[in-house]
């Protein structure tokens, strides 16, 4: 063989070498993308699932309350709107403005019952009151993991160079679980009235 075809081979070697490389690397990169978005809708299926719970056990919560305080008519219905809410929301922002208007009224429920002191040692009341602690603590739980995967996927879809696989197919950033407006303002609440 001539020296220019020997010559020629090589480059076509190192070039398709370069192609197979790059090739990899963006499948790599792709499939690291897929498993990190992946990881950001489990998070947020955990949230959505521990607010369900939550959502199913203040029925009870409510109903319990309403046996001493019925009069208090009017947290009742603020609850069941935001339950309302709650189910309906389409996304992280509206599942955290419905959970923000839910806490307010629950905190304003568990407020009321200070009135009660009979409620406060009810076994029914007491029980559902440790089931709704355990599951905050859950939701908090889950929102923390949910925002660091979406830390962790936004991360990646920004960084160079897997940036440009992300804008090829079309990887767009995660919303973060963030409290509404006003979430972390003090519910009032008028005994007076």
């Amino acid at each position: 063989m001539k020296k220019s075809t020997i010559t020629v081979l090589a480059v076509v070697g190192v070039l398709v070498l370069l192609v197979v490389i790059a090739f990899g690397w963006g499948i790599g990169t792709y499939n690291s993308l897929v498993s990190t978005q992946e990881n950001v809708d489990k998070y947020a299926s955990d949230i959505q699932a521990d607010l369900q719970r939550r959502s199913d056990l203040i029925p009870n919560l409510v109903e319990t309350v309403k046996g001493y305080a019925s009069q208090e008519k009017e947290i009742f219905t603020d609850i069941a709107d935001a339950r309302s809410k709650l189910a309906g929301a389409t996304n992280m922002q509206e599942s955290a403005q419905a959970d923000s208007e839910l806490s307010s009224a629950l905190s304003r429920l568990l407020l009321i019952v200070e009135n009660y002191p009979e409620l406060k040692s009810n076994e029914n009341f007491i029980a559902l009151q440790d089931q709704l602690e355990g599951t905050e603590n859950r939701i908090k739980v889950a929102r923390t993991k949910y925002n660091e995967a979406a830390q962790e996927y936004n991360t990646k879809i920004k960084r160079f160079p897997s940036s440009m696989i992300a804008s090829m197919f079309g990887f767009d950033k995660a919303d973060y679980f963030q409290a509404s407006e006003g979430a972390q303002d003090v519910p009032s609440v008028d005994f007076g009235a």
